[in-house]
């Protein structure tokens, strides 16, 4: 059984994309929506590496908002707009990493996802083998979770943890 209705915000889709994991989202949830605030920041530079694989995925996934976004100024547009759009289309998750962003989300009932837990629940549904060697891609590519967080979900997850040293280029 999928889990509904996915928004999602830009930073995790970036991540997804590095790893080569978007398609993960279909096998998760019914359906997946991006607000066009977040369409703009994927799509801002078209040079970046992994800019045709979120085009490619997300091109079909774009839902404008209806409503007036009082958000921007508590946090960034594209995360303003993904709450507007959970709101607008009662989603049922709302993806997205940002600390304070998150926090504000749940403060008004959101539920919320950061891509460390949905891939930790990808690999509780056999989506994924490993979880280690994509953790350590995002650090080594400058995506930032905290090593504390990431160790956490291997050991519960029966993983080796990561050792700084394993980070070395």
């Amino acid at each position: 059984m999928k889990n509904g209705l996915l928004i999602a915000d830009s930073g995790p889709l970036f991540s997804m994309a590095l790893i080569d994991k978007l398609h993960i989202l279909d096998h998760l949830f019914d359906g997946v929506k991006i607000p066009g605030a977040v369409w703009e920041e994927i799509t801002i530079d078209n040079t970046k590496s992994d800019f045709i694989k979120l085009t490619g995925y997300l091109k079909n996934k774009i839902h404008q908002i209806d409503g007036v976004n009082e958000l921007t100024f508590l946090m960034d547009y594209g995360e303003s707009e993904a709450i507007v759009l959970y709101k607008e289309l009662k989603a049922d998750f709302l993806l997205i990493d940002d600390k304070k962003a998150r926090k504000i989300a749940e403060n008004t009932g959101i539920r919320c996802i950061g891509l460390i837990g949905l891939l930790a629940v990808a690999k509780q549904k056999m989506l994924i083998d490993k979880l280690k060697p994509l953790f350590e891609k995002f650090l080594k590519n400058k995506r930032y979770y905290a090593i504390e967080l990431l160790n956490e979900v291997l050991k519960d997850s029966g993983e080796e943890p990561i050792k700084y040293i394993d980070l070395k280029p």
